[in-house]
Formats: C-alpha cells, sequence, structure tokens
C-alpha cells in the first residue's frame, strides 16, 4: 500500500488539533476569565462551536477531495474510519449542537432548561472524533495498511 499524499495526514491532524484546542481547552476555559459570567460564556460558546463546526465541515470537504484523488493509495480502514467521523460530526450538527444551542439561549434568557444529555453526548462524540482523527493520521502517515 502507497503512502497517502502529505495534505491528508495533515487535514486529519489539524482538524484534531482544532477540535481539541476549542473542546478541550478554551470551552471551559473562558468560564474562568475574570467578569466573563455564565449568559457570556455560553454566548461565546455558541458563536465559536458554530465556527468550529463550519471548519470542521471545511476539513471534510478538503478530506473528501483528496480521498477521491488518492483512492488508490488509501487503505479501505481509512474510508470506514473516514465514515465514522463523518456520522459523529452529522449527529453534532444537525441533533447535539441546535439542542446545545437552545439549552444556551434559554439559561441566557433566565430559564431552567430540563435535564439533557446532549452535553455528555456532545463530549463522548469530540472525544471519539479526535481519537480517530489522530488515528487516522497515523494510519494515512505509514507505508501500510494496519
Amino acid at each position: 500500500m502507497q503512502k497517502a499524499p502529505v495534505t491528508i495526514t495533515a487535514i486529519f491532524f489539524f482538524w484534531a488539533g482544532f477540535v481539541s484546542s476549542i473542546s478541550f481547552l478554551e470551552a471551559w476555559l473562558k468560564f474562568q476569565a475574570p467578569g466573563v459570567t455564565l449568559a457570556t460564556g455560553l454566548s461565546i460558546g455558541k458563536l465559536v462551536f458554530t465556527a468550529l463546526n463550519r471548519v470542521e465541515w471545511l476539513f471534510l470537504a478538503l478530506l473528501t477531495i483528496h480521498s477521491i484523488l488518492s483512492f488508490r493509495k488509501l487503505p479501505l480502514r481509512h474510508f470506514y474510519l473516514s465514515a465514522a467521523v463523518l456520522m459523529l460530526l452529522a449527529v453534532q450538527t444537525f441533533w447535539l449542537l441546535p439542542e446545545l444551542s437552545h439549552r444556551a439561549e434559554q439559561i441566557i434568557s433566565g430559564n431552567t432548561p430540563g435535564e439533557s444529555m446532549a452535553h455528555l453526548l456532545f463530549g463522548v462524540a469530540e472525544v471519539l472524533k479526535v481519537i480517530t482523527l489522530i488515528y487516522l493520521g497515523f494510519l494515512s502517515a505509514s507505508r501500510r495498511s494496519v
């Protein structure tokens, strides 16, 4: 099996880095800043996660284009794991982010939303996505299919 183009490897690692820096650092760190209220933090979070989600779809589009152009150079496992990342991103985009955004709006408006597993599920999806992206980065950088 031939080595995947370096651009595919770079996209996987950049994508994992973007998600890690936002989800695992910025998301909770903004609430530690002096003067940042819950409402302000949630407003910032909505803005940042919407932007991150759009960048993730751009990364996915770039990977799709490069994968199509490099079809014979990539192991089959690459495509299955990429499909898993697509599914995680779709669940986040079309179910979890809208629910979390709605809950944030309720809190910002002074209401208390009911119980929800959306935040936990979003976090689990982020962890799974980052692990898969890092694995795909190493897989695409290797000379043989693992």
